[in-house]
């Protein structure tokens, strides 16, 4: 009698199982290190609702896109795979997708343990744009009257794990128009040569393309912010788990933050649109709360990379550097261009305030999420994916990580290794700052070496070059990096 009662509690077991949390990943663009209040005190933009979320979670203050661009850490990101096994620059708004065929990734992984899948915002992975060309009209033509816009289109999230997807695409990038899942809301009606509009810092950066004649850059924040709002909204009270990943087109260029923002930091129109950014952040974090989903949901904000050229300008008029205190800017793959601003709130396994030294990489979401729902990934899968799930639950002091390989450009690669920091080309800059930021900054001139050599422990901000001094560790770290690149993965489980 006692075995049957045993046996019947066990099998109920299940039903009393705690829910599987959702997943929210807010993704800034091109947003710096030292932007946030949380990682700079002396930032001159307000960010009170990310601030919050980081006095409520952890921060990791040594995590890392896999590139200094957007397409490529996206990808990497959403399959834990290093983007230089497979490429290196963005897609260009008319470009096939990224992703190989039946290659898995985050959301085709979470929707197999149950859960609802969207994505709303800038996507920037590529289309199959053909599917949708009229008979007949130039292959590479961008022109609004090639395409048929009534008909669904291959290739985008849906294709690749989302169950629903709102946005853009990219919002410098054609087609300027609504899409929702598959296909244009409102098809486009011109095609774009000049943008229409001024922008309230640098330039516009708009590719041509078809577009609506009545499209407004300024309204496209705002409109993926209320999307994702209703989309929290929708899910209170569903049994189902939801994955949201929310890729903000913000702060990217154009700058376009609305008139409410204008004056709201001391940054210029850029630390105005940051302000919106997090605004937007704050608005869905208030969904959550709102909606009681909150106490039940992991959020991870990051963002793919560092921040624009203007922000030599920007550190100029305003004294704010927006990659404070690193050396580096967007493209580059000095600190600057890699290390960006990283919370990570998950009910039960993080604790309010707490901050993260540990080498953090994008792509180790996969096989930590993978860990937790006990989600075995396949060889050929997450190849350079870490887990870091028991060591957020304190189960491991062992920090998951110590190596990884940063990369933009095809033939300019850094391996950062423990303390130590190779940048296996004559310079880790894409662009060369002026003699007067570096003066300013205290950065040395190019020294003539032939590689860079740096101890973060000691010197953060890459001022120092210890190659000439160091031959030995140069040779250890190159021999390193042949290594990663050339077994094809870097992930412990495939070791």
């Amino acid at each position: 009698m006692t075995r049957t009662i045993l046996a019947l509690l066990l099998s109920a077991l299940p039903l009393f199982a705690a829910p599987k949390p959702n997943i929210v990943i807010l993704y800034a663009d091109d947003l710096g290190y030292g932007d946030l209040g949380c990682f700079n005190a002396k930032s001159k933009i307000p960010t009170p609702n990310l601030d919050q979320l980081a006095s409520e979670g952890m921060r990791l203050t040594d995590a890392h896109s896999s590139s200094g661009i957007c397409t490529p850490s996206r990808y990497a990101m959403l399959t834990g795979r290093h983007h230089w096994r497979d490429f290196h620059g963005i897609d260009g708004g008319f470009d096939k997708p990224v992703f190989k065929p039946n290659q898995l990734n985050l959301p085709a992984m979470l929707k197999s343990k149950g859960y609802a899948t969207a994505c709303i915002g800038k996507w920037h992975l590529g289309w199959e744009w053909d599917s949708i060309r009229k008979p007949g009209s130039p292959p590479k033509s961008k022109k609004f009257s090639d395409f048929d816009w009534t008909k669904p289109f291959r290739g985008g999230p849906l294709d690749h794990g989302f169950d629903y997807y709102f946005g853009d695409n990219v919002i410098n990038f054609p087609p300027y128009a609504w899409i929702e899942n598959d296909r244009v809301i409102t098809p486009p009606d011109i095609t774009f040569t000049k943008t229409p509009q001024n922008t309230k810092e640098g330039a516009w950066e708009c590719r041509e393309g078809p577009g609506r004649s009545d499209w407004d850059f300024y309204k496209v924040l705002p409109t993926l912010t209320k999307k994702g709002v209703e989309y929290i909204q929708s899910r209170k009270g569903k049994a189902e788990p939801f994955f949201l990943y929310f890729p903000l087109p913000s702060p990217h260029a154009p700058i376009v933050p609305t008139d409410e923002f204008d004056g709201k930091s001391k940054a210029g129109a850029y630390g105005d649109f940051v302000v919106q950014t997090d605004d937007a952040c704050g608005q869905l974090l208030n969904a959550l709360r709102e909606s009681g989903l909150d106490a039940n949901t992991i959020v991870f904000f990051s963002a793919d990379n560092g921040p624009e050229n203007y922000a030599y300008a920007r550190d100029e008029t305003f004294d704010h550097w927006s990659a404070f205190p690193l050396r580096g800017l967007k493209r580059d793959i000095y600190e600057g261009g890699h290390r960006v601003p990283t919370i990570l709130k998950w009910p039960g396994v993080t604790k309010a305030g707490e901050v993260s030294d540990a080498l953090f990489a994008q792509l180790d979401l996969m096989a930590t999420l993978a860990s937790f729902l006990q989600y075995e990934l396949p060889k050929n899968s997450a190849e350079d994916s870490h887990d870091f799930y028991a060591y957020l639950k304190k189960e491991s002091a062992q920090k998951p990580r110590t190596t990884m390989v940063h990369n933009t450009a095809p033939n300019q690669y850094a391996i950062r290794d423990g303390d130590w920091v190779l940048i296996d080309a004559k310079t880790g800059a894409a662009r060369q700052p002026s003699v007067a930021w570096r003066t300013k900054h205290q950065v040395p001139p190019y020294s003539g070496q032939p590689v860079g050599l740096y101890n973060l422990k000691e010197d953060l901000t890459q001022r120092h070059n210890l190659a000439e001094n160091n031959p030995e560790k140069v040779t250890e770290l190159q021999a390193l990096l042949k290594k990663i690149r050339a077994q094809g993965f870097s992930a412990p489980r495939l070791k």
